[in-house]
């Protein structure tokens, strides 16, 4: 039988150019898993899978009476699992904040894509690649534009002696338009410093300039520090 050469490297044409064009997104906004990683994520998907699509090119001519049975969906499975592992590298945390997660789920669904490219599953994989890409850029800047809530970690640092009492810490951010979702306090044996740590909520996203605004006209605040959480 003659090898299907044309049919696999369209597969594998396909499968490339929507890892890339994925990829080529992530790349675009400084994600550590970009152009290339999606664009090999997805080539290798297709690849494999053209084990079971074309196994007539290269699985021997049987004698009679023996079959051969080869599952797809077998080396799918695999290689969905295997790239859980190479999604999790992506996803890390800097204080309270998780990132890479959406990055990890284009990954994700890179390897999906790049199965339906494999075994020739072309409209499917299409459809799937522009609705990716929808998803990564269109929907950038509706979930900027929709009203959400704003979280960020606050420390806010004053000599041991002239710390502000917390009904007056309270007071300060409710007047700048957050609500304290959780509150802790330290001071270390021998430190000359008291901190008060808590986690801010505010539906307005330009509230954190304001806060720290007026923190830098506040003789008793020796330090502060306003940190954002997201993807």
């Amino acid at each position: 039988m003659i090898p299907h050469y044309l049919e696999i490297a369209a597969h594998l044409g396909a499968a490339w150019i929507a890892g890339s064009l994925i990829g080529l997104e992530r790349s675009y906004h400084g994600r550590p898993a970009g152009f290339r990683t999606h664009a090999l994520v997805c080539l290798a998907s297709a690849l494999l899978m053209l084990i079971t699509a074309y196994h007539q090119d290269w699985v021997p001519h049987q004698p009679s009476g023996t079959n051969t049975t080869l599952d797809p969906q077998r080396m799918a499975q695999g290689i969905m699992t295997g790239i859980g592992f190479l999604g999790a590298g992506v996803i890390f945390k800097e204080g309270l904040t998780v990132r890479g997660l959406t990055t990890a789920a284009s990954i994700w669904i890179t390897a999906a894509i790049g199965i339906l490219f494999g075994i020739g599953f072309f409209y499917p994989a299409i459809l799937g690649t522009l609705a990716t890409l929808g998803t990564l850029a269109a929907f950038r800047y509706i979930e900027a534009r929709i009203p959400s809530h704003l979280f960020a970690h606050h420390v806010l640092r004053f000599a041991r002696d002239s710390a502000m009492p917390e009904a007056d810490v309270r007071r300060l951010m409710g007047k700048h338009g957050f609500s304290i979702a959780n509150m802790s306090y330290r001071l270390d044996p021998g430190s000359a410093y008291f901190e008060y740590r808590m986690t801010l909520r505010t539906a307005d996203k330009s509230a954190l300039g304001r806060l720290a605004t007026s923190l830098r006209t506040i003789p008793e605040v020796i330090e502060f520090r306003l940190s954002p959480t997201g993807d």
